[in-house]
């Protein structure tokens, strides 16, 4: 078929590749991440490249314009080369550094497991808090067995069970031929005394491991948040309980697509769940090297991993075939599965380690939205709480400890920088906070560095100010004003934030009409979802007494800016609590509690998924919230009054 050198500038990066290989293709090859949101269909126009030299076929497409095509613009998904070829990827195509979420949740429930005892007084929830037993995923006990006589003649197993007993009331044990063959040597060789590692398999202590002497001080765990967008791991010493280290990465899924429907597509390609499951395990397993690393540890010494992730993203993790998510009736393989081992699924740890993924409730609301709840507390009182996680993808739950209602909003990408004319995710120099003082617009990057773009948290600060200084009218619609002149370009209205010397891009930074309409109808997703759960448990906003607020924005988003466009109900503002990132901690609380493990299963079997998608109530009220803050503003007293 023939081969040809792809150049990737300004890095000088090349690779060979097959003819008739798409830019994009090879540039996930190479190891350049480019922005694409659609999957390579040609549809979203991110991954915009520069062809330097050399010849190739591309297909045109209106996300090019023609300003662009003279200067060599071309789409990745949409070209070939048909000789060796250099291409320049720009700035404003490249993922960039995300700001990922790898610090510890402030949640009640870790204000009293890993708190000191002197600090508890001032968390919050203190009368509600659940502290749960220390009991790692895997543990480890050192035993000076005695030795056999005739009169103590029993077999070296029932002589092993027998002592691990000891420590305990362990009603079903198990250990695997691989160890009973290596046991009566090993037993004997290191004089009756050795190290046994006990993991927990679903209610079942099973010896996982057999070592000689004393090595109950080295047991380390690593806790997983699977995110659509990033992937962050911890390593945790299970004897001390302390996160040892923190580490993040892009999942690089991305350049397969941006969301679970476009990556459940790909996986029905030829090799495609192969190719997603092998980007995945390949991180996980850099970061995993990258910690122990540092720690001077060996993967031999990790002897169990947690997961948390949703539905999508643990099929994908485990190789299961996931197209039947977005099938209808919506049915994942799977939603509570068993503890394995970590190889099974590719994690390089200890051969005999141990993976447990946390349970999931639907197609579109899994172990991380679990993990959540469980981190939040949530589950743990009488009051009624209300949990959103506004990453990728926006899910909502309702409940208290009685039972949970929970739900996946089709919000689209906006708030991850998605579906923007200048967006991009959470990263150094995306525009995260703005405001208007003295007729004058200011905004605040991430990093304080030069913009080159707007993220979730930036654009719902900008909509706010707008509409409240009457750039925009309640349905979208930009108005001339005197603080941020309004242009019309190609029929379309619109803003220029940063003029294009300004910006790191060097092209300018800008939200038109249709950016709004996009956000509109993102927020007005969410806090349907809101409304419908509300209505089906039977509550009222002034019922909630608390609102948890996680995921990719959990931290920046400007509490009072969301309630004025609309995005979260208007209920008092101590209501609410960041709580960052929930999935890596719930994930982190069960690598170090079978006990937590444990209340994940009775939260998934207590928490009832409601597919909005078929809901008639979610399509009735969807469209009354088309509107800034909603149609009905009198549900938005606080707005109402601001305006």
């Amino acid at each position: 078929m023939g081969e040809l050198k792809i150049t990737f500038l300004p890095e000088k990066r090349s690779i060979k590749v097959d003819k008739g290989t798409d830019l994009l293709t090879a540039s996930i090859k190479a190891g350049i991440h480019i922005y694409n949101s659609c999957g390579g269909e040609g549809v979203c126009g991110r991954c915009k490249v520069i062809v330097k030299k050399g010849k190739f076929v591309t297909e045109h497409s209106g996300r090019i314009s023609e300003k662009e095509r003279k200067k060599g613009y071309v789409l990745a998904c949409r070209t070939t080369p048909e000789s060796d070829i250099e291409v320049l990827v720009p700035e404003e195509s490249r993922l960039g550094d995300i700001e990922v979420l790898t610090g510890e949740a402030r949640t009640k429930r870790l204000a009293g497991l890993y708190t000191p005892a002197e600090k508890i007084e001032e968390q919050p929830y203190k009368k509600e808090r659940e502290i749960f037993k220390h009991g790692p995923l895997s543990t480890k006990l050192f035993l000076k067995l005695p030795a056999p006589t005739i009169d103590d003649n029993c077999a070296d197993t029932d002589r092993l069970f027998r002592e691990i007993r000891k420590g305990g009331d362990i009603q079903i044990m198990q250990m695997g031929l691989a160890n009973i063959k290596k046991l009566p040597r090993l037993l004997r060789e290191s004089d009756w005394q050795v190290t046994v590692t006990l993991g927990s398999r679903n209610r079942t202590t099973e010896v996982v491991l057999i070592e000689p002497g004393n090595t109950s001080t080295k047991n380390f765990g690593i806790a997983l948040d699977i995110g659509t967008t990033t992937i962050v791991a911890y390593l945790v010493d299970l004897k001390s309980q302390k996160v040892l280290g923190a580490k993040a990465s892009h999942n690089p899924q991305v350049d397969f697509g941006e969301d679970v429907i476009t990556r459940i597509m790909y996986a029905q390609e030829q090799s495609g769940l192969e190719k997603l499951h092998h980007a995945v395990i390949d991180t996980i397993n850099t970061l995993i090297y990258s910690l122990a690393k540092e720690q001077k540890l060996t993967l031999d010494d990790i002897t169990a991993v947690t997961c948390a992730g949703n539905t999508t993203m643990t099929h994908l993790l485990l190789k299961i075939e996931p197209s039947y998510i977005r099938k209808e009736p919506y049915i994942p393989a799977v939603n509570f599965m068993p503890v394995i081992r970590a190889a099974e699924a590719g994690i390089k740890v200890n051969p005999r380690g141990l993976l447990a993924c946390l349970p999931c409730i639907g197609s579109y609301v899994g172990g991380d939205i679990v993990s959540g709840v469980l981190a939040s507390g949530m589950d743990n009182t009488d009051k009624l709480s209300l949990f959103i996680d506004l990453g990728t993808n926006g899910e909502v739950v309702i409940g208290n400890k009685e039972y949970f209602v929970a739900c996946s909003t089709s919000a689209g990408p906006c708030f991850e920088g998605g579906g923007l004319s200048s967006g991009i995710r959470a990263m150094k120099g995306a525009i995260q906070s703005a405001s208007i003082g003295k007729n004058k617009l200011k905004l605040g990057t991430i990093g304080k560095s030069a913009p080159k773009g707007i993220c979730g948290s930036g654009i719902i600060d900008i909509m706010s100010e707008f509409l409240k200084h009457n750039i925009i009218d309640r349905s979208g619609k930009l108005k001339d004003n005197e603080i941020c002149p309004v242009r019309e370009r190609d029929g379309v209205k619109e803003i220029v934030l940063v003029d294009k010397k300004s910006s790191i891009t060097g092209k300018d930074i800008k939200i038109d009409e249709n950016d709004i309409k996009n956000v509109i109808h993102s927020k007005g997703a969410i806090y349907t979802g809101i409304e419908v759960l509300l209505k089906e448990s039977g509550y009222k906003k002034s019922d909630i007494k608390h609102v948890f607020i996680a995921g990719g924005m959990g931290t920046a988003m400007n509490i009072r800016s969301a309630i004025n466009i609309g995005l979260l109900p208007d209920l008092p503002e101590e209501k609410f609590e960041f709580l960052g990132n929930t999935s890596i901690t719930g994930a982190k609380m069960c690598v170090l509690s079978s006990e937590a493990m444990e209340k994940t299963g009775s939260i998934a079997n207590k928490m009832t998924y409601s597919d909005l998608s078929t809901n008639s109530s979610f399509m009735n009220n969807y469209s009354a919230s088309l509107f800034l803050p909603h149609t009905d503003i009198e549900s938005f007293p606080s707005v109402k009054r601001l305006l």
